[in-house]
């Protein structure tokens, strides 16, 4: 099929989309979305709860492809930004370097999951036609053009979409993520007998020194968690974002939202001194993979981050035979924990042509 065989239609709004034509467009096993990051009820979610809108700075810009009969074929997620911030891909640098040349570098267009550094496909074609794949990038460029934006940006893409977009003569950035690899391991100390003995008596010491005096750690998903434990958890949340950057991305009815529709696919880790929750970190089950995406705590005990976010969570992949933990911030454990892999992870982007 040719490019010209196929129409877009671009929506303004997640919710214009319906979730079941959404979902059909997504790499999905019986039903369920694999990517948990890629259901139509994660973007609903940031947009009804004003987390990802106009308003912030993210107007979606969603295309829908469809073939010559209107049946929907292809999905790219894109949003028209007036900042780079909750992209996880810094680009500050370009854009005051464009002004300070005498150009404009916003509005410009992301293709993205808004605050989510995952890898994740964004040319959404579920029989993989290359053909409809570049139709989405060809829209994504005239959309550029219409919209008068500076270039368009795709974060977090697997190496064939990157390929496909350099093909078309997008350029490409890299980085590196690490994630953590399940060998077929039986138990958590089935892991740790494949480490090192230093390394070993490490994880085990900072496992026994975290959960000193009498805390414990708990998982809660699904049907578990309730509306107090997300009053805990965003009381972590906004703790940590006013330490590190200043303003959280996300507001407390997007988790509540989240808790509502995507409870299944949520792995809340808390961990407790008696019946008081002090620290948590949340997850998202995918088909294969963990992602690990926030954590926080209202009080400083030593390696208690290490506990909840790394080795809580890769029990967690062990036990229910998860391939994969994928925690954007694991790279911190990188030299204690051997079944890392450092991955390339792909930016492709393309210049627009401003009138």
């Amino acid at each position: 099929m040719s490019l010209n065989e196929f129409s877009a239609h671009i929506h303004p709004t997640t919710a214009s989309i319906p979730a079941d034509v959404w979902n059909s467009l997504v790499p999905s096993t019986n039903g369920v979305v694999d990517n948990p990051f890629l259901d139509h009820a994660f973007f609903l979610a940031l947009e009804q709860s004003n987390c990802a809108t106009a308003e912030t700075g993210w107007l979606p810009q969603h295309i829908v492809l469809q073939d010559q009969n209107s049946a929907p074929i292809g999905l790219m997620p894109l949003f028209l930004k007036s900042h780079s911030m909750g992209e996880y891909v810094f680009d500050h640098g370009w854009a005051d370097a464009l002004e300070r040349a005498g150009g404009k570098y916003y509005p410009k267009l992301q293709g993205s999951v808004p605050f989510t550094p995952a890898t994740a496909p964004k040319l959404l074609v579920p029989n993989g036609d290359l053909d409809a794949q570049a139709a989405l990038l060809q829209t994504a460029q005239q959309l550029t053009h219409r919209l008068n934006a500076s270039s368009t940006h795709l974060t977090f893409v697997p190496e064939s979409e990157a390929e496909l977009a350099g093909n078309l003569g997008w350029l490409r950035r890299t980085d590196t993520q690490f994630h953590w690899f399940n060998r077929g391991y039986e138990s958590f100390d089935h892991f740790l007998e494949t480490l090192a003995s230093r390394k070993r008596k490490t994880i085990r010491r900072e496992r026994n020194d975290a959960l000193a005096d009498g805390l414990t750690a708990r998982w809660l998903t699904g049907s578990d968690i309730k509306e107090h434990h997300w009053d805990a958890f965003y009381d972590f949340y906004e703790d940590t974002g006013a330490r590190k950057w200043g303003r959280p991305y996300l507001n407390r009815e997007f988790f509540s939202r989240l808790g509502e529709t995507m409870a299944d696919r949520i792995l809340l880790i808390f961990a407790y001194d008696g019946d008081e929750s002090i620290a948590g970190a949340i997850n998202f089950i995918g088909k294969d993979t963990l992602y690990g995406r926030n954590w926080g705590a209202t009080r400083d005990v030593p390696f208690l981050h290490f506990e909840i976010c790394y080795y809580q969570a890769i029990d967690f992949a062990i036990q229910h035979r998860l391939a994969v933990v994928d925690d954007f911030l694991i790279h911190e454990r990188k030299a204690v924990l051997r079944s890392q892999i450092e991955l390339e992870e792909y930016t492709p982007f393309r210049k627009g042509e401003r009138q």
